[in-house]
């Protein structure tokens, strides 16, 4: 392992969790240029992550990234993230039963014909289906992995600050 990505693990704990909130967000968005749309709680699980970077960001410009409280707000948001991720992974192999009603970010509030053109040019993607895995977990299930793990990462590196 080189000396910077050793030096971020070590010591950096607040940018070591923006790095990987960017990796796993860029990841993302790969799959979804590669065309593997998002559902509704894949959309959910990119959210903590958003709000991740650009607290770190913020916390780097501002030199505050190495304050402990900003670590606690790291932590909780790969937490509120391993949440989502797990219940996810959980409804899509069927562990237990997601939303049974539909969502969507449409606009519904002008012509009836707009809308239901919209509708009907929206990809269905439901949040039950795996639509990639690999060794039987899917995307949700190694997000989950990733944010659990990064969630004790981070819960040890701020207990000893």
């Amino acid at each position: 392992m080189n000396t910077f990505l050793q030096t971020l693990i070590k010591e950096q704990p607040v940018r070591f969790g923006g790095l990987v909130a960017f990796g796993l967000l860029a990841g993302a968005y790969g799959f979804q240029f590669a065309g593997y749309p998002p559902c509704e709680m894949c959309w959910w699980q990119r959210y903590p992550y958003m709000a991740m970077i650009l607290l770190v960001l913020a916390s780097v410009f501002t030199k505050t990234d190495k304050n402990r409280w900003v670590l606690l707000l790291v932590t909780l948001l790969f937490a509120a993230d391993a949440s989502i991720a797990v219940f996810h992974a959980g409804v899509e192999q069927k562990w237990w039963e997601g939303f049974t009603t539909c969502s969507s970010g449409l606009d519904l509030s002008g012509n009836i014909e707009d809308a239901l053109a919209a509708i009907n040019a929206a990809p269905v993607v439901r949040c039950d289906e795996i639509p990639w895995s690999l060794f039987s977990i899917s995307m949700a299930g190694y997000n989950a992995i990733i944010a659990t793990g990064m969630t004790i990462y981070c819960a040890v590196k701020f207990k000893r600050s």
